[in-house]
C-alpha cells in the first residue's frame, strides 16, 4: 500500500507525528508494535513540570493533543516554582494513566486520513538515499516517501533488574532489533542509553496517615487555550522519605546493582538519577524525596517518583518496607532499567529529517532525549515537517528566541547528547520571551498557517491578544501627575504615592501592584479576563527586561540572516583550528548563528567564517543576506 506519511512507534512522539501529519491532509500510517500500548505513560504517571510544562503549552499552541488530552485525564494539576518569577513557572498534572492512553488511542482511531496496524517494522528501505518505504514482521511492505521514526525505547531494548537481562522495549513487549540493525546500514551514528522507573505499590499496603499531603492548585489551571469549563475532579499525591537504613540497604547491595557492575554500558539520566545512583552520589545525605502519586482515578496503585532502581526484586522489597508509611508495602510492579540504541542527533537537520537519507525522520528518545513533553514537540516538529517537504515548501524551524521547541532541536542538532537531554528552563536564554502563560500568543499564528489550528480556535487567540494590546497600549500612554487625584487613588490602592510625572505602566509594573488594583485603577480593566489581566500584569511588571531581551534578540537574528552558502570550503578557510573545520564540516551549519552554536566553535572563529562569507559572495556574486 502507498502512504504519503508513515510513522513508527505510538508513544508520545508517534501520536503527535501522525496526527499533524493526517490533520495536515498527507495519508497517514501508524505502524505500532501493541495498538493498546498508544500513548502509554511507561514511567511516571504524569505530564508537564519545570521547562516541560513550556513544551506542553507549545504544543497546543500549534495545534498539537498533549495538552487538552491531559485537561480531559488530569487527576491533580498543580503550577511548580509559583512563588517565583513567570519565566520559570511550569504547570505539572498527574494523570489517570489508564485514560490517557484509551483517549489518545481513540483520539487517533478517530481521525481521518490516519490508518493504524499493529506491526515490527523491520526494515527501511530506500533508494538512491532516499526513503521508499518500511517492511514489517508480517512480510507487509508499505511503500512512502517520507518516514518518521518514535521508537522511544525499544530499539534493540534490553530491561536489566539485579543479573537479570530481558530482552524488551518496555516490561511484556518485544523490543526492535531489527530495526535498529536496518538504521546503522544506512551509515547513522548511533549509541547507547539507559533509563528507569520506580515501583509501583499497591494503595491498600500504605499508611497514608504518616505522609505529608500535598494537595492540587484551589483554582487549577488547563494546559490547552481550547479547554472550556475546566473543574476537574482532583486527588491528593503525598510525600515520604528514604532514611539512613534505606541508604545502607541499598549500599549493602551495590554489588548487585547493574548499574555499578558493568551490566549497563549505556548513560543514564544526570538529573533524573536511580536510587542506588543518588546514595552513591550523595552519600552525605540523610534522606531524599519520594513522591507518592495515584496513577489512575481509582488510586489503588501508586507510583514512587523518587526510586528509580534496577536492584534485584528482593532488595525493591527490603529498601521500600525501610520507608515510613511502607513497612507493610506490597509491590505490584517492580522497576528495572532499560538501555536502548539512539541515534546521534547531529545527524539531523533542523527539520529533524535525517541528513544522509532524504524523507526520514527521526523523533523522541530515538533522539538522545528522556520525557513524554521533549517526544511529543519533536513528534509535531516531524509530523508536520514531514508534510511541509512533500509540498515542496520550507520546513517549520523556531528559533532560540520563538519557542522552547527551537532551543530543544537546537541543543540536539547543533550539539548532539551523550546522555538522556532534558529540558530546563536554564537551556533558554530568552526566558522572559518564552514564557509558558504567552505559548498561544507566539506560536498559534504556525498552528493555523499549517493548518494544524480552526480558524475559530485562533480567533480566540487573536481576540485575547488585541485585549492585552489595548491594556498595555492604554498604561504605557498614560502619564499622570502627582496629582490630588492621583495621590488620593495611590493611596486608595495601598501604593506608595508618586513625585513625579509617571506613565501608568510603571506604576502597574511595581512588585505590590495586583489584578485586583488593576482593576480598579480604571474602567476598562474591569470588562477584561483574569488571563488578560495578568498577561498584562507581567508584561508591565517585566517591561525593561522584555526590551532588553528583545534588544537582544535581534543582535541574533543579524547573525541568523547570514546563511553560510552550501558550497563554501571550510577547510580553505586560514586562521581556523582543524577541530573546529572538522566540526562546521561534519554539522555543515545553514547559518551563522547555528555556526556559533556548535559546542567548540569560538567568537573569533565566527568572525572569521564571517570575513570569508563576504569574501565568497563578492567572488561568486551570490546573493546572499547580510
Amino acid at each position: 500500500m502507498n502512504y504519503d506519511v508513515i510513522v513508527v512507534g505510538g508513544g508520545h512522539a508517534g501520536i503527535e507525528a501522525c496526527l499533524a501529519a493526517a490533520k495536515m491532509g498527507a495519508k497517514t500510517l501508524l505502524i505500532t508494535i501493541l495498538a493498546e500500548q498508544i500513548g502509554a505513560t511507561s514511567c511516571n504517571p504524569a505530564i508537564g513540570g519545570l521547562a516541560k510544562g513550556h513544551l506542553v503549552k507549545e504544543i497546543d499552541a500549534l495545534g498539537g493533543a498533549m495538552g487538552e488530552t491531559t485537561d480531559n485525564c488530569g487527576i491533580q494539576f498543580r503550577i511548580l516554582n509559583e512563588s517565583k518569577g513567570p519565566a520559570v513557572r511550569g504547570s505539572r498534572a498527574q494523570i489517570d494513566m489508564d485514560k490517557y492512553r484509551i483517549y489518545m488511542r481513540n483520539l487517533l482511531l478517530n481521525t481521518p486520513n490516519l490508518d493504524i496496524s499493529q506491526e515490527i517494522a523491520t526494515q527501511i528501505l530506500t533508494k538512491n538515499n532516499q526513503i521508499i518505504g518500511i517492511k514489517t514482521h508480517l512480510d507487509n511492505t508499505y511503500n512512502t516517501n517520507r518516514l518518521i521514526i518514535t521508537t522511544g525505547t525499544f530499539l534493540n531494548g534490553i530491561i536489566h533488574v539485579g543479573f537479570n537481562k530481558l530482552e524488551a522495549g518496555r516490561v511484556g513487549e518485544l523490543s526492535s532489533k531489527e530495526l535498529s540493525i536496518s538504521l546503522k546500514s544506512l551509515g547513522l551514528d548511533m549509541g547507547r542509553l539507559k533509563t528507569g522507573t520506580c515501583p509501583r505499590i499497591d494503595a491498600k499496603s500504605i499508611d497514608f496517615s504518616v505522609l505529608e499531603l500535598q494537595d492540587g492548585d484551589e483554582k487549577p489551571h488547563p494546559f490547552s487555550f481550547k479547554t472550556k469549563n475546566f473543574n476537574p475532579t482532583q486527588l491528593p499525591c503525598y510525600i515520604a522519605y528514604t532514611n539512613l537504613n534505606t541508604h545502607e540497604i541499598i549500599r549493602s547491595n551495590f554489588d548487585r546493582a547493574p548499574l555499578f557492575t558493568g551490566q549497563i554500558e549505556g548513560v543514564g539520566p544526570r538529573y533524573c538519577p536511580s536510587i542506588e545512583d543518588k546514595i552513591n552520589r550523595f552519600s552525605e545525605r540523610e534522606r531524599h524525596h519520594v513522591f507518592v502519586e495515584p496513577q489512575t482515578k481509582d488510586a489503588s496503585e501508586y507510583y514512587v517518583n523518587g526510586l528509580s532502581t534496577s536492584l534485584p526484586y528482593d532488595v525493591q522489597v527490603e529498601f521500600i518496607k525501610s520507608i515510613k508509611g511502607f513497612e507493610n508495602a506490597r509491590i505490584v510492579r517492580h522497576g528495572y532499567a532499560i538501555e536502548y540504541d539512539y541515534v546521534n542527533p547531529t545527524e539531523l537537520k533542523h527539520s529533524l529529517e535525517t541528513k544522509k537519507v532524504k524523507g526520514l525522520f527521526l523523533a523522541g528518545q530515538i533522539n538522545g532525549t528522556t520525557g513524554y513533553e521533549e517526544a511529543g514537540a519533536q513528534g509535531l516538529m516531524a509530523g508536520i515537517n514531514a508534510v511541509q517537504s512533500l509540498r515542496e515548501k520550507e520546513p517549520l524551524v523556531f528559533r532560540r528566541d520563538e519557542a522552547y521547541i527551537g532551543v530543544l532541536i537546537d541543543d540536539l542538532v547543533t550539539k548532539g547528547t551523550k546522555e538522556p537531554y532534558r529540558m530546563f528552563t536554564s537551556r533558554a536564554e530568552f526566558r522572559l520571551l518564552l514564557r509558558e502563560d504567552n505559548a498561544t500568543l507566539r506560536l498559534s499564528k504556525y498552528g493555523r498557517e499549517i493548518g494544524l489550528l480552526s480558524q475559530e480556535d485562533y480567533e480566540k487567540v487573536l481576540n485575547f491578544k488585541n485585549e492585552i494590546q489595548r491594556g498595555m497600549d492604554f498604561l504605557t500612554n498614560t502619564v499622570v501627575t502627582p496629582s490630588k487625584p492621583t495621590l488620593e487613588l495611590l493611596a486608595s490602592l495601598d501604593e506608595e504615592p508618586i513625585s513625579q510625572n509617571a506613565s501608568l505602566q510603571k506604576i502597574v509594573g511595581r512588585k505590590s501592584f495586583t489584578v485586583e488594583k488593576l482593576k480598579k485603577l480604571n474602567e476598562l480593566f474591569l470588562s477584561f479576563s483574569e488571563d488578560v489581566l495578568e498577561q498584562i500584569l507581567i508584561e508591565c511588571k517585566y517591561f525593561f527586561y522584555i526590551q532588553i531581551q528583545k534588544s537582544e534578540v535581534e543582535k541574533m537574528k543579524g547573525l541568523m540572516s547570514v546563511k553560510i552558502p552550501p558550497n563554501l570550503d571550510f577547510s580553505k578557510i586560514s586562521g581556523i583550528s582543524k577541530e573546529i573545520i572538522e566540526k562546521l564540516n561534519k554539522f555543515n551549519p545553514p547559518t551563522l548563528f547555528a555556526a556559533s552554536e556548535i559546542s567548540g566553535v569560538t567568537p573569533a572563529a565566527i568572525d572569521i567564517l564571517h570575513i570569508n562569507i563576504k569574501h565568497f559572495k563578492e567572488q561568486v556574486g551570490e546573493n546572499l543576506k547580510d
